[in-house]
């Protein structure tokens, strides 16, 4: 048995939901791998998991997003510093994203929210420069939510042909991704 056939096995159980959504917390806060990649093999593994998968997706990413939204707001001076050092500059805060975040905060957090742009850099950021926690997690709910939706109709659609591929592409695919993700960090260090 092949390492996607074994990945798909395992992705049919019930208990994967809740894989999904720990792991989707994870890629909320610190993982640089798209959920996506956590999403795809249950449901191409049966399509009935598309709207447990999605909902597990969905409510670990807010999840993950309101603990990084924390790091920014409690704990920047610790972890919140590393985490935007590591992946950005702290001068850039002050001297672009807040007045950025005055006019295009909305946008900016729907963009993030539907592209390879990390996500959990602009829940730090957010916590970080005070903007309204409950208006990040709405707007994040409805864009995350649909981004992840989407997928899941696609995949719950052409499951076969999603399974063929999956079998086929495993680790083309699960490196894309990764690379992809990679993508989305590069154009957030252009700013």
């Amino acid at each position: 048995m092949s390492f996607s056939e074994c990945v798909l096995k395992k992705a049919e159980s019930r208990g994967y939901s809740w894989i999904v959504f720990l792991l989707t917390i994870c890629e909320s806060i610190f993982l640089f791998i798209p959920p996506e990649v956590f999403m795809t093999p249950p449901i191409i593994a049966n399509k009935k998991r598309a709207l447990p998968i999605t909902v597990a997706a969905a409510l670990g990413s807010l999840v993950g997003g309101a603990i990084a939204y924390m790091i920014g707001l409690w704990l920047y001076d610790s972890v919140g510093i590393w985490l935007i050092e590591t992946f950005s500059n702290p001068e850039l805060i002050e001297s672009t994203i807040k007045p950025m975040f005055s006019k295009y905060g909305i946008l900016i957090i729907v963009l993030t929210a539907v592209t390879p742009i990390p996500y959990k850099l602009l829940a730090i950021w957010l916590g970080f420069i005070g903007y309204p926690m409950w208006l990040f997690l709405a707007v994040s709910a409805i864009f995350r939510t649909g981004r992840f939706a989407i997928i899941a109709t696609l995949l719950y659609h052409f499951q076969e042909r999603a399974n063929a591929i999956v079998s086929k592409y495993f680790w083309p695919l699960t490196i894309g991704a990764i690379v992809i993700a990679g993508l989305g960090i590069g154009l957030i260090s252009l700013f």
